[in-house]
């Protein structure tokens, strides 16, 4: 009986090409908004959460606003950090904008390159690169004793070593910034992020150089001996909590109770803050797609309900010949599934295909999650049978006689 009821159903469906997939458009431009929509939040989101996850779950990042006319020093953060029970290791951060030459740019490098760049450089101590879980490729990470002695060596990203210095293998070469010399010791891996973004948008660069924070005071006007910006590292990932309120004591206790005087961000809070915001835009955005698959189910109820009145006659005949009601009605039943999950599928293709076209223009990479792809064929089928089972119960419900005179 199934058989031939999802055979009579095909068929029906297959004589009226155009008025299914009119019926079916309504489903297929919900599935793409719950699919595009929720795939578009989840990739955006990972990437930030990467990005956030890339520089350490156990990272504390603090900003002093008001120092009390008293310069915090990087003697005074070693020492603290030293003396602490939950902290493990110290870096002050400064960043400037400079301008990179490197004789090697013009021999070495692709005929696209420029010889010069605009780079963002970070001031940091030696254990920056541990803190934040820097990738090396080539070379290594400057040291305490680099940063006492006010050495003039930098570790550069991937892109600024391909265009200005001829390729990853520079090591022990010299970079210019602003027309001071500086030995390139170190070269870090491209992240997944910026290799991504760079093969879908040929203009994107990632430059950037890391220096001794001693040295970029010279390199750099408005940095100052002054330290108003540090990261700590926790010395146990389970005890961020203990970790940041003993930071907190420690810098009250330095700028004399004054809870205004600097702020502390915790990468582990802020992950979960992302997870928590991923959640609630998944729930928001899958939302809205689902009344959009409601109005394809109500499409889906008014074409089945004007094809029962159109096939009137035949199910007279049927009934007539001995079809009892559950079969009258499990034919229209499957007929309302099968518009709805072909839509579905149709929608889940054109998904696809968007993120393609989108990753390709926006240089980052979406892809399709199964559960999404299981939420909309199973949302998919229940509006299938939600919306059919009115239109299948009014032909299953017909009189043979009345059935049979219809004329229409």
């Amino acid at each position: 009986m199934f058989r031939e009821s999802f055979k009579m159903s095909i068929k029906a469906i297959a004589g009226s090409k155009m008025r299914s997939f009119l019926t079916m458009l309504g489903i297929i431009i919900g599935v793409m908004a719950l699919t595009v929509l929720v795939s578009i939040a989840n990739g955006t989101t990972r990437s930030v959460t990467d990005s956030i996850n890339s520089m350490g779950t156990s990272t504390l990042t603090v900003q002093i606003s008001d120092n009390k006319g008293s310069p915090v020093s990087l003697d005074e953060l070693n020492t603290m950090v030293a003396e602490s029970e939950y902290l493990s290791d110290v870096s002050a951060t400064a960043n400037g904008n400079v301008t990179a030459y490197s004789s090697y740019s013009k021999k070495y490098a692709s005929d696209d390159s420029d010889s010069t760049a605009s780079v963002q450089v970070t001031g940091t101590g030696g254990s920056y690169g541990t803190i934040t879980g820097l990738s090396i490729e080539n070379g290594r990470y400057f040291n305490i004793t680099d940063v006492n002695n006010h050495t003039n060596v930098a570790v550069i990203s991937a892109d600024l070593a391909t265009d200005i210095m001829g390729g990853s293998r520079c090591v022990g070469q010299t970079i210019k910034f602003n027309g001071i010399e500086y030995e390139v010791i170190g070269v870090l891996e491209a992240s997944s992020s910026s290799s991504s973004r760079r093969r879908n948008s040929s203009s994107y660069k990632n430059y950037a150089a890391y220096v001794p924070y001693t040295s970029l005071r010279r390199l750099v006007n408005n940095v100052s001996s002054s330290v108003s910006s540090f990261v700590v590292s926790a010395a146990d990932d389970q005890q961020m909590d203990e970790a940041e309120a003993e930071l907190q004591s420690l810098l009250l206790t330095r700028l004399e109770d004054d809870s205004d005087a600097f702020t502390i961000q915790n990468s582990s809070e802020i992950a979960e803050t992302m997870a928590s915001v991923q959640q609630s835009m998944t729930l928001m955005l899958g939302g809205i797609a689902g009344i959009s698959l409601l109005v394809g189910g109500i499409g889906i109820m008014n074409i089945m309900l004007v094809s029962v009145t159109e096939r009137t006659r035949e199910i007279g005949i049927r009934k007539a010949i001995g079809a009892t009601r559950g079969t009258i009605m499990l034919q229209f039943l499957i007929e309302a599934i099968i518009i709805s999950l072909m839509g579905c599928l149709i929608g889940i293709l054109s998904s696809w295909i968007l993120l393609k076209v989108i990753g390709i223009f926006s240089g980052t990479s979406y892809s399709l999650s199964q559960g999404v792809v299981l939420v909309s064929i199973l949302f998919s089928t229940a509006i299938g049978v939600l919306f059919g089972i009115y239109p299948a119960n009014k032909a299953a419900r017909k009189k043979p006689i009345e059935a049979l005179r219809y004329i229409g």
